[in-house]
């Protein structure tokens, strides 16, 4: 596995009197998948909201090449956001504009990229993702597999060193969940960023998974390899394993 790029520890976060995060470590490899999961209302996107410094801890840091995440404010934490692009749960396209000019936001906002080197780079994006002929729609005309394209074409335009994928394929048939997985695999494996998913959608998405970080009762259970996770004694994972898995993962491990 190699060097971690995030590191959060000892990690702490309460909303009133319920504790959500009690402490976790956890170490996310640079240039690999690492995929979240856990029961609803374990800190799943709590833990994204974390890292991109939305919220802040109650203790503990989270650090990014060093710098803890947690403790930086202004134009500081501005520039560390800058490493991450985001896919969210609903794509979060904007209705009145159309697929070229959502993807475009983010390079006519945050960049001096001249309008031609704008539309060379969003063209050859849209084409990367299977997009080609679709920059004159708006995001009305798309089914729920493009319009998550879009989004990610959008999230990777300032070229992000790590991508946050919250609910990813929400809404999607089986077939299309399965397509957009398989893109997934594809593009990090062009590009090489780190990717954080965060998924109810198991067992699929392991197989996208170079670690699995169970979150549950507060606490944090990391597993190098996804196949351990069926393996584990504990009584925790196995609940886990018999609620969201049952025999499908082992069985797909046998064949």
């Amino acid at each position: 596995m190699s060097e971690p790029i995030i590191r959060l520890t000892g990690v702490r976060k309460s909303f009133g009197s319920q504790v959500v995060l009690d402490g976790i470590d956890v170490d996310i490899p640079a240039g690999r998948t690492t995929v979240i999961a856990g029961g609803s209302g374990q800190g799943k996107s709590v833990t994204l909201k974390l890292i991109l410094g939305l919220i802040r801890p109650d203790a503990g840091q989270i650090l990014l090449d060093g710098r803890d995440i947690a403790r930086v404010r202004g134009r500081e934490l501005r520039e560390l956001r800058a490493n991450f692009g985001v896919l969210f749960q609903g794509a979060a396209l904007l209705d009145s504009l159309s697929v070229f000019d959502n993807v475009a936001l983010p390079l006519r906002e945050r960049t001096r990229t001249s309008e031609d080197d704008i539309r060379k780079q969003v063209l050859a994006t849209l084409d990367r993702l299977g997009l080609n002929g679709a920059e004159d729609k708006f995001p009305a005309q798309l089914s729920g597999g493009m319009k998550k394209r879009v989004g990610l074409a959008r999230a990777l335009q300032l070229q992000p060193r790590v991508m946050l994928f919250d609910e990813p394929t929400t809404g999607l048939d089986p077939e299309k969940t399965l397509e957009i997985y398989h893109l997934f695999y594809q593009i990090q494996q062009q590009l090489g960023y780190t990717a954080i998913i965060v998924s109810h959608d198991i067992p699929k998405v392991f197989n996208l998974a170079d670690q699995v970080v169970i979150l549950n009762n507060g606490k944090a259970l990391v597993f190098a390899d996804p196949q351990d996770i069926q393996r584990s004694s504990a009584p925790d994972i196995r609940e886990f394993v018999t609620k969201t898995m049952g025999d499908v993962y082992l069985s797909r491990e046998m064949e």
